[in-house]
């Protein structure tokens, strides 16, 4: 590896991927092109980022500085993911990641070292339309000439109390990925050390599904099933009544995604509903690129159990590939297990508001006609709650 490391980051969203990556390689890291189109990112990028060219479209883009290392591509997931409109790889957001091969396949004929490439996505990726957006990009990766490995992994394994599933898929013309993404693994996290004084819960849903998680917030996202860029909501059993369910604050947002609080204040105009969460719910955790990077730089052996897999349905959960073959991986979604935070120590509870009247009614009306949150003592303290949360996007006709 020669004395720097070279990183283009596609599709930039807030630099969760170039700030892992700066932590893994300190110094040597030069962040040489970030590409965003989204105003507000690219505020944040500019400011965070002021030492790299910011390009503003990956339609326009043609050509990649010479002599990188690798490429990052956290491309669009709303096409893929269960909050977004699920149209699949074709989609017009998630559809944007040809460009990105288009650039590649431009790179090979015009620059003799290929770099490695790293993708990002959802895992509901593996599973719509019967797998077909990774068949398409394992297709697209054989067609350059790339060996690939890909691995689900949760954002808790990083040690904060977030639990984000995404896919790293790591391909490369020189380099095996293999022992970049499979040489750590664990049995994975033990719940039952997970304290009881914090349940995050999508407030957003009712009838459908609650996120719920055990001393963690669920995956931050972008949008909801209403259409709402909003945080989760946290249940505090503990706390007294009023403040038993709230929302955080956007600077522990940021912490929980593992960035600097206030990493996104570039982007802050001052208005009640502004881009913050909606930036934070798309970013990528910066521990795991941490990760990522730290494993890039000194892979370890790959000797976890693999077999051939033949296209059926869903994709599994790990698995490598070389020409047409696929491999199938037994790699758990925890490839360390790093001192975990728990939620009620992350929390500024000082700035954590109580959800909203109109939130909570909406909510508890939703909740009362599923069969979901039977956790014992939930559904009576968001019954007690409504009456007492703050009414002031309360509107009166």
């Amino acid at each position: 590896m020669s004395s720097r490391f070279r990183v283009a980051g596609l599709f930039a969203g807030i630099g969760g991927i170039e700030v892992g990556l700066r932590r893994a390689f300190g110094e040597k890291l030069e962040t040489t092109l970030l590409c965003e189109s989204w105003e507000p990112a690219r505020q944040v990028l500019a400011a965070q980022f002021p030492e790299s060219d910011l390009h503003p479209d990956v339609a326009t883009l043609r050509d990649l500085p010479s002599g990188l290392d690798l490429v990052a591509a956290g491309f669009p997931c709303t096409d893929l993911s269960q909050a977004g409109r699920t149209a699949g790889i074709r989609g017009v957001q998630s559809g944007l990641v040809a460009h990105l091969f288009e650039i590649m396949q431009l790179q090979n004929k015009t620059v003799g070292r290929a770099p490695w490439l790293l993708i990002e996505n959802v895992p509901n990726m593996l599973a719509l339309d019967k797998g077909e957006a990774m068949a398409y990009l394992v297709k697209e990766l054989g067609q350059l000439g790339y060996r690939w490995a890909y691995r689900v992994v949760d954002s808790r394994f990083t040690g904060v109390p977030q639990r984000r599933r995404r896919v790293l898929l790591l391909a490369s013309k020189t380099e095996d990925p293999r022992p970049v993404l499979f040489s750590d693994d664990t049995a994975g996290l033990d719940e039952e050390q997970l304290h009881q004084d914090a349940f995050g819960f999508y407030w957003t849903e009712g009838r459908t599904g609650l996120g719920w998680a055990r001393d963690a917030t669920p995956t931050f996202k972008g949008g909801s099933s209403v259409g709402i860029p909003s945080p989760p909501a946290i249940w505090l059993p503990t706390e007294q009544a009023g403040r038993k369910i709230v929302v955080p604050c956007v600077e522990d947002g940021e912490a929980l995604q593992g960035f600097e609080r206030g990493w996104t204040l570039p982007a802050d105009l001052g208005r009640r509903n502004g881009p913050r969460w909606k930036l934070v719910g798309n970013a990528v955790t910066t521990g795991v690129a941490e990760w990522l990077g730290q494993s890039i730089k000194a892979p370890g052996d790959f000797d976890l159990p693999s077999v051939k897999w033949e296209r059926k349905g869903a994709w599994p959960t790990a698995a490598w590939g070389d020409g047409t073959d696929v491999w199938k991986v037994e790699a758990s979604e925890f490839p360390r297990l790093d001192p975990y935070t728990h939620l009620t120590e992350l929390l500024s509870l000082d700035k954590a508001q109580p959800l909203s009247w109109r939130a909570s009614s909406g909510f508890w009306s939703r909740l009362r006609v599923s069969n979901l949150g039977r956790h014992p003592g939930f559904r009576e303290d968001v019954a007690e709650h409504v009456p007492l949360a703050p009414v002031p996007d309360r509107k009166t006709k």
